[in-house]
């Protein structure tokens, strides 16, 4: 946000994979209504929570909010954590196509450790990638690797090459320790404000929530205390547990690509704010 405000002739855009529905507020840090009016967001709150998401509708509808901003004049300040939307559209992408008989083929099979070995054997790669425990990637994977005879892992040669680009990327480095205690921080307050209140309104919707939906962090545990009778406190500790993993993964991803700036803090995010700034004020 402060960025935004002190380049002024951007538009921010959400590369986020939860942050697409609506309701999911609390769990997914979604910016203010305040923020919002004071700097335009893109690619929030485009469905409800029970309908299914892909890179492939994320990729489409990011291509048209870029137009957009560009037809204004402005510059696109892409935000956010899901690496395979953000390297998608930045190098152009494209998602593989789907095998909706494999898929369902697959889906009947409740054993997604079991899965994981099966993709193990056929793309190795791809297992490498991805947790054991998360179905949906998973079953994609599968169904990508079986449908078009093809390992998942092959789809998109921007993947492992990093072409040259016209978009200026930058990442912010943090210790460990400090990413560590914004985790718990951020959690703490997540549940103060009301996030398993949110979760019980979510599910109590006509919609309930899709598949996806019940994949982000945060929700997942929520629910196994809503719906499995785990102790709150042990679901914000699993969820904290998660999200310092998935941070982990996400420094690994951006550290494989060499266009990544990286500006260091110590502690405090804003330090790098200013040089950042002087790299990026020019268009």
């Amino acid at each position: 946000m402060e960025v935004a405000r002190q380049l002024r002739d951007v538009e921010v855009v959400a590369v986020d994979s939860m942050q697409v529905y609506r309701g999911m507020n609390i769990g997914t840090a979604k910016p203010t209504d305040e923020e919002r009016r004071e700097v335009p967001h893109h690619l929030l709150d485009l469905v409800g929570p029970g309908e299914e998401w892909s890179l492939t509708r994320w990729s489409s509808a990011a291509k048209s909010a870029l137009g957009e901003i560009e037809a204004r004049g402005h510059r696109a300040l892409l935000v956010g954590g899901t690496g395979l939307y953000f390297q998608a559209l930045v190098d152009g992408l494209e998602p593989p196509g789907r095998y909706p008989e494999t898929k369902a083929l697959l889906e009947v099979q409740p054993d997604t450790a079991g899965l994981h070995r099966r993709l193990a054997e056929v793309d190795p790669v791809a297992a490498s990638r991805m947790e054991p425990s998360n179905r949906r990637r998973v079953v994609r994977a599968l169904e990508v690797t079986i449908g078009s005879g093809r390992p998942f892992s092959s789809y998109g040669p921007g993947m492992t090459t990093f072409a040259a680009t016209s978009w200026r990327i930058a990442g912010l480095w943090l210790p460990r320790p400090v990413i560590a205690a914004r985790i718990r921080d951020r959690l703490a307050a997540m549940v103060s404000h009301g996030l398993v209140a949110e979760v019980e309104r979510l599910l109590a919707g006509p919609e309930g929530l899709s598949r996806t939906a019940r994949q982000a962090l945060g929700y997942s545990e929520v629910l196994e205390h809503l719906e499995g009778g785990l102790p709150l406190a042990d679901a914000v500790a699993e969820a904290e547990r998660r999200t310092r993993a998935f941070s982990r993964r996400q420094r690994v991803w951006w550290r494989r690509d060499p266009r990544v700036r990286w500006y260091g803090a110590t502690d405090n995010p804003f330090a790098v704010t200013a040089q950042l700034l002087g790299d990026w004020k020019v268009p």
